[in-house]
């Protein structure tokens, strides 16, 4: 289902039987999906609709994991025997599937696809999907950004969002990036996006910094932070200089995180947390407070040198009144209020359990999830 209520095929589907035109329900609005509580199949029709559309002239693609037998695959396959222009930015150097993203690209190729394997020196790790489309008012370009990969099995265990639109800056910004990719050319600035290796660690320390102001100011600073890793250095030592100045700061890490947290004289004001669940914990989501003009971005990449400055990795913000809230509410904020699959990083570097307090009741933030959405 999507957000709105609207049906949509299953992901065994016979390829023409895409119950939703899903161009028409996006050009209503930007529409958020939270894997796994919320099928991926949406995103496998855009694909599968993409393909047998007449008015749509090309879709180019990012490929990181996609698994074997796969309907994202397949939908490119016959949209590029459909005669649609096809390109498709391959990484083979995606751990533990080199061999499957290889045999992938050959299926491609063999379908008269056009597969690029993105820039020599740095891995293409963003998650990008751009449909362009000739329609009445001229061309248009259709969207998906997501914090995970093109995988119809990590899509049901690995927790994520996926953002489906057709904003003119956001599509502008993805063709730009594709074609940084697929061509020697130079491409210009990026309206709304972020990008690994050029903005995004600008970005995220420029916007640390900018709560520090606010806070050396005695206005309200406020930065949480939700991703798999932390471990650049000059993203650490911001955040330091931020606690330091009085930023009240939440950080959900999943796994390696190199900042001691609750340090006198140092990192008082920084909490960080980890989540364990039934799900793997993989969304990307930083919220800036911003003196009551608050940014909140979706990304694919984490805190990490590889992700801010070796990879190729999109960082999006999030700008509909409705689902930054959604995003705020189901992304950070039912993190901070787990006591149940919650561990908190001492001093020392040693985690410990978060029970309830006295009188508490127990909070899960995967269950509360699955009781939402019915999962």
């Amino acid at each position: 289902m999507l957000p709105d209520g609207s049906a949509l095929s299953a992901h065994n589907t016979a390829h023409d039987d895409v119950q939703v035109d899903m161009f028409a329900r996006m050009r209503k609005g930007d529409i958020l999906l939270h894997h796994p509580y919320q099928s991926f199949a949406p995103v496998v029709d855009f694909l599968r609709q993409a393909a047998s559309d007449p008015g749509v002239l090309a879709i180019r693609m990012t490929m990181y994991r996609t698994g074997e037998n796969s309907a994202i695959i397949d939908a490119l396959e016959r949209a590029a025997r459909n005669g649609k222009e096809v390109t498709v930015v391959a990484e083979v150097r995606a751990r533990f599937d080199e061999d499957n993203n290889i045999r992938q690209a050959a299926r491609l190729h063999q379908s008269s696809a056009h597969v690029v394997y993105g820039v020599v020196g740095l891995k293409t790790h963003a998650k990008m999907i751009l449909v362009v489309r000739r329609e009445p008012e001229g061309l248009r370009q259709y969207i998906h950004l997501g914090t995970g990969n093109y995988h119809h099995i990590t899509s049901r265990f690995y927790t994520d969002f996926g953002l489906l639109s057709s904003n003119a800056a956001m599509g502008r910004d993805v063709a730009r990036i594709f074609q940084q990719l697929t061509s020697l050319g130079a491409t210009g600035g990026l309206e709304v996006l972020l990008q690994s290796p050029f903005t995004l660690h600008s970005g995220i320390m420029e916007r640390i910094e900018r709560e520090a102001e606010h806070a050396r100011a005695g206005r309200p600073a406020r930065i949480i932070a939700k991703m798999n890793g932390l471990q650049e250095a000059a993203v650490i030592e911001a955040l330091y200089a931020a606690s330091a100045a009085g930023v009240n700061i939440d950080l959900i890490v999943r796994g390696i995180c190199c900042l001691r947290a609750g340090v006198p004289g140092l990192s008082e004001n920084i909490r960080v947390r980890s989540i364990l669940g039934r799900f793997l914990e993989h969304h990307r989501v930083f919220y800036f407070g911003n003196d009551a003009e608050p940014e909140l971005f979706l990304a694919s990449a984490d805190w990490m040198k590889r992700n801010l400055l070796g990879r190729v990795e999109t960082c999006f913000p999030i700008r509909d009144p409705r689902l930054f809230e959604q995003v705020f509410t189901e992304g950070l904020d039912i993190y901070l209020r787990d006591n149940t699959g919650a561990f908190r990083l001492e001093q020392d570097g040693t985690y410990s359990v978060i029970p309830p307090e006295q009188d508490e009741a127990r909070f899960s933030a995967q269950e509360w999830l699955m009781s939402q959405y019915g999962a």
